[in-house]
């Protein structure tokens, strides 16, 4: 099963100015973290950016803010801060699916598929997540959206822990809570599925 780019979402975990420094690989991780959000803008691609009790950890470091500039401007932007170390907990999952639109006129005149709401038409299940801390704030808002059904997609090289071996066990673990494990070129190029697509070019640019 490939990732599909019509039915993505994008969520960053926890990218914050006062976490980074002590995170394990922390720059390659950055870097990748500043990609994917490029990525998402080229391709058009919702996102949302989590941020956990700002006002110790302190804002989104100033790269990653930097690249969601063209989100934000695409309206393809959504900030979520929280207090819980799963964003589910604090209300992601309803941030991640569309409103319900019950459907119009008489209900009883209507054939069975109007008379329900329409919520699944429009929902992009695949959630492609990357943050820190790998074992905490990031796999426990996975493990959440998993529990809502969500597909969960992991991208390794942008996310990271204080250790190695922390960061590790999260990978362990959600790979058999059932989550997707991959990388920020498999998320690239899964999204392009052709070298004819009109944002090839940039995004191999991206990558290299």
């Amino acid at each position: 099963m490939l990732l599909d780019v019509e039915e993505s979402q994008l969520v960053l975990v926890d990218y914050q100015a006062r976490l980074i420094p002590a995170l394990f690989d922390a720059p390659q991780v950055m870097s990748n973290a500043v990609r994917l959000a490029r990525l998402a803008a080229l391709m058009q691609v919702p996102t949302v950016l989590l941020e956990q009790s700002p006002d110790r950890l302190g804002p989104t470091s100033e790269p990653l803010l930097e690249a969601t500039q063209a989100l934000a401007a695409g309206r393809l932007l959504r900030g979520l801060q929280k207090t819980h170390f799963s964003g589910v907990e604090d209300g992601l999952s309803e941030l991640l699916r569309p409103p319900v639109k019950p459907a119009g006129g008489n209900a009883r005149s209507l054939p069975k598929h109007l008379q329900k709401p329409s919520q699944e038409q429009n929902l992009r299940p695949s959630i492609v997540l990357a943050g820190c801390e790998a074992h905490v704030c990031l796999m426990q808002t996975a493990l959440g959206l998993l529990e809502d059904e969500f597909e969960v997609w992991v991208v390794t090289d942008a996310c990271s822990s204080r250790t190695e071996r922390n960061r590790d066990a999260a990978f362990d673990r959600l790979a058999s809570a059932g989550a997707e494990l991959l990388t920020t070129e498999m998320v690239a190029f899964e999204w392009l599925r052709h070298a004819d697509h009109p944002q090839f070019r940039a995004v191999q640019a991206l990558i290299k």
